[in-house]
């Protein structure tokens, strides 16, 4: 067998006979690209080199003679899939909140179809959407209730794709972070949209959209775990939360996954009274957990899938260099995977580094301005 350097292949490529690694375990058979995945887990797992009795190309000849041209989107491509899926998913939560306050009434299976084909886009480019997602209000309505929804449900959706939960279980989530504020469009605008001070008659009737929300939820028809979830998003472990000040156990799982949730995504985001943290600030207040009010497990997941310096965050490496983790080290979160700013590789493409303990480290979060970009 010929020996081939990991580094040397070229992403998307394919061997005419099957890659082995030790000559027992199959890499890839003829037919399956050579992708970024494998050669980036090879890479983690430390294998250098690979073998086969094959030659590599950039085509797949089948078994009939036809070739076949692999073509992987390159990472611009599905950055702007993912700008473009944002964008349309954020104008259909406008047209289905509209909906809901106008004609006062929503279908669920409408709304779990919707849900599904959300669950295939963040399974498929939650690295790219965590990417773009904290830049992406540019330009659209200032109704952050919208905003709000989009991002705690990708976030929650994260979460459960972490934690493994069925494809039913996950649309499910998905229905309920999308529409966990819907008691909200119950009161008048002016009350959660306002740049003012709110009265305290006014704050009281905040308080108030959790029930209005299981309420509406229920009117409509939805399964109970959705309506409960509506009902106990603002619950806390602790039982500070409100409405029922209910604690531990007694709060649905759908309710903890997108309580983490929304209070990252507030954390990261401006408001009317509030200026927005940096990703990795919002991370650590939430790994503190003061007053343990949230689950520990669902915390972990975050974490976990996000990293301490999440995707998307500009960050400056102890190396001088600037950059942005694009991807999370599954074995350590606080050590992602940073792309590096104008040095791309032989391939053309940028250059990335895993941060290590012993190697290149993250020094800082940066802003945008501060790279240059």
């Amino acid at each position: 067998m010929k020996t081939y350097l990991v580094q040397e292949i070229p992403a998307g490529s394919f061997f005419s006979a099957p890659v082995f690694i030790d000559n027992q375990f199959v890499v890839t058979a003829p037919e399956m690209p050579f992708s970024e995945e494998i050669i980036k887990a090879l890479k983690t797992w430390d294998f250098k080199e690979v073998k086969s009795n094959g030659e590599s190309g950039d085509s797949y000849v089948g078994e009939e003679g036809l070739v076949e041209k692999w073509i992987e989107l390159s990472d611009n491509d599905r950055i702007q899939r993912a700008e473009e899926f944002y964008q349309e998913f954020h104008e259909y939560v406008e047209d289905l909140f509209t909906h809901i306050t106008i004609a006062s009434a929503l279908d669920f299976k409408s709304v779990a179809a919707k849900i599904k084909s959300v669950c295939e886009i963040v399974r498929e480019d939650r690295r790219f959407l965590l990417r773009i997602q904290k830049y992406s209000e540019a330009g659209l309505s200032q109704n952050y209730l919208a905003s709000h929804a989009v991002k705690s449900t990708i976030i929650s959706l994260i979460i459960g794709f972490y934690l493994k939960l069925p494809p039913h279980r996950l649309i499910e989530l998905g229905v309920a972070a999308l529409l966990h504020e819907v008691g909200m469009l119950k009161l008048p605008s002016q009350t959660y949209l306002s740049s003012r001070a709110l009265s305290p008659q006014e704050r009281k009737a905040i308080l108030t959209h959790p029930i209005l929300g299981f309420n509406a939820l229920k009117a409509f028809d939805f399964p109970l775990t959705i309506s409960l979830a509506a009902l106990e998003h603002h619950e806390r472990e602790n039982g500070s939360g409100y409405p029922q000040k209910l604690t531990g156990d007694k709060i649905s799982l759908y309710a903890k996954i997108i309580a983490v949730a929304c209070s990252y995504e507030a954390l990261t985001t401006n408001r009317p009274h509030k200026t927005a943290k940096d990703s990795h600030t919002s991370m650590l207040d939430l790994l503190k957990n003061e007053g343990k009010q949230y689950d520990e497990t669902v915390i972990r997941a975050l974490v976990f899938s996000l990293s301490i310096y999440p995707i998307g965050l500009y960050v400056l490496l102890s190396s001088g260099q600037k950059g942005q983790v694009v991807d999370i080290n599954p074995e350590n979160p606080r050590f992602p995977i940073v792309q590096i700013f104008g040095e791309p590789s032989v391939d053309g493409k940028n250059r990335t580094v895993n941060t290590s303990p012993e190697g290149v480290t993250i020094v800082r979060p940066l802003t945008r301005e501060e790279t240059g970009t």
